[in-house]
Formats: structure tokens, sequence, C-alpha cells
């Protein structure tokens, strides 16, 4: 892996799990975030943070020159194609994009699976996608990111989980911290423009992994909801193919599977679980 710095654009939770990976590989890591109780933790992992409300060439430009950037934003209209031209100097880039970008198509995706702009967000995405491809950065589309603090496993510990109609429809789901790592593969090996569906090597139908995690948690099934009252990304039916980002850049997940991820989760947040 290479040794420049690592810029970390947007810095959250996916960032996160890319700067601890870094840092422990001996790497300088700069981010850039929105406030400063969002700067507290990333400090005392000891990243380097430039607090901006607004990200512009002005706080981007210093930052990015020679350096690998990590961008993770989410896409707002405006701030990825005001950025692409000042982060063209840096020597890598790599966007974390969203397996959104298939919209509303259903069953099997992977990278040659036409993208689908019907849906709102799905185009919002795609445009900024296409803006960091153009200008030469990968884009990884993310299947659903989780990880300790983050995911189904907490909704359904909080109580706020609803199971989207009989709960058939296929998620597919990517750790945090693989994800993290195929990111920083990605900027050390993979070709300019490209893009890869990032995900874990189980889609799961929404009914098998609750049935698994209530199970283990000892917790009774959640109430079922119509399928459009829950929010849209838990209304896709589609199986993330990896196969691709794990042959181009040798990767071996972590995490495999949700088995195996929800379970480094539960023990990392300290709850009994019992698979």
């Amino acid at each position: 892996m290479s040794i420049e710095p690592l810029v970390i654009l947007g810095c959250g939770f996916t960032g996160t799990a890319a700067a601890r990976q870094a840092l422990a590989a001996g790497r300088t890591v700069l981010a850039t975030v929105r406030t400063e109780a969002a700067a507290t933790p990333l400090r005392a992992l000891g990243v380097t943070v430039h607090v901006a409300s607004v990200l512009d060439a002005e706080v981007v430009a210093p930052l990015v020159d020679g350096a690998a950037v990590l961008v993770s934003f989410p896409p707002d209209g405006r701030t990825d194609a005001a950025l692409v031209g000042v982060v063209a100097t840096a020597r890598a880039v790599v966007y974390v994009s969203s397996t959104g970008v298939y919209g509303e198509r259903v069953g099997a995706i992977d990278e040659d699976t036409p993208t689908d702009a019907r849906e709102p967000r799905a185009a919002a995405r795609l445009r900024a996608e296409t803006t960091w491809r153009e200008a030469g950065a990968v884009a990884l589309r993310a299947a659903g990111i989780y990880g300790p603090g983050r995911g189904l496993h907490r909704r359904i510990l909080e109580g706020s989980y609803r199971v989207p109609g009989d709960g058939a429809r296929v998620v597919s789901r990517i750790h945090a911290d693989d994800l993290a790592a195929m990111a920083l593969d990605a900027l050390a090996r993979a070709p300019r423009g490209g893009c890869y569906v990032a995900a874990d090597d189980a889609p799961v139908s929404q009914r098998e992994v609750v049935r698994w995690l209530c199970a283990g948690l000892g917790l009774p099934w959640p109430a079922s909801v119509p399928v459009a009252e829950v929010p849209e990304t838990l209304q896709h039916d589609r199986s993330a193919l990896n196969a691709r980002v794990k042959r181009d850049l040798g990767l071996t997940l972590r995490y495999p599977t949700w088995r195996e991820g929800f379970t480094q989760c539960l023990a990392a947040e300290g709850v009994a679980f019992r698979p």
C-alpha cells in the first residue's frame, strides 16, 4: 500500500473506519467534518481534522495535492461539482457511492447492470458518482453499510424496526470495516474511473436475518408494516454481487456474511448474543 497521506472528505461512519485502518498501517490521515463534535473522536484517534461547515476549494485545495483522497460525503447537488477540479491534484480518489444508483431494479445486480435514475435519491447519487468518475475517481457502490453502533441490530434492540411486508425482500450489506478496506485497496490499485459493487458474500431476505437476530437476542418478532411505509432503502429487493471487486483487488472480507458481521457488532457493543 502506498504511503501518501490519506485525506477523507466528509469523514463519517465509513471514513472513520478507513481512518482507523490507515493509522494502524502507519499513514498520516487528514479529515474534514462539519462540526467540532464530530472532530473530537477523530482527533482522539490521531487524525488531523479540519472543521468546515461548507467544503469548498479554499478548504480542500491545501489538503489534497499528492494525497490519496476518500470522498464520503452525501450528494447535495453542489459540493461534488465544486470540488472535483480541486481534487484533480490528488494521486488517487475513491468516491463512496451506493447501490441506490440502481433505483427500482430488482434481482441480482453487478457492475454491468444498468443504473436507474427514476427515483430522486438515485438520480442525485448517480449525478455525483458520474462527476467523480469522469474525473478519474473510482466509485464503490456500497450496499447497506453497518457496523458497531449502526445497522439492523441496533434498530431491533431499540424496538424501532418494522418488517417490510412479509419480509421476503432481499437485502445486501457491507460491514464498514470491509468497505473501508476496499476503499484503501482501491486507492492503491484500482483503475482510474472504474466502479465496483461493494457488498458481502451473502444477500439475504429480511425475514431470515431478523429471525436470526431476534433468536440470538431473545427478542420477539417485530411488527410488520406495508412495504410502502418503510424507508425507501428498505423497499428494494435485490442481491448485490461482489465478484469483481474481490477479484480485481484481491480482497478477503473480514465479515463475508451478515452472521459474522452482526456477531462482531454485538460483541463490540457488549450485548449478550447467542446465535
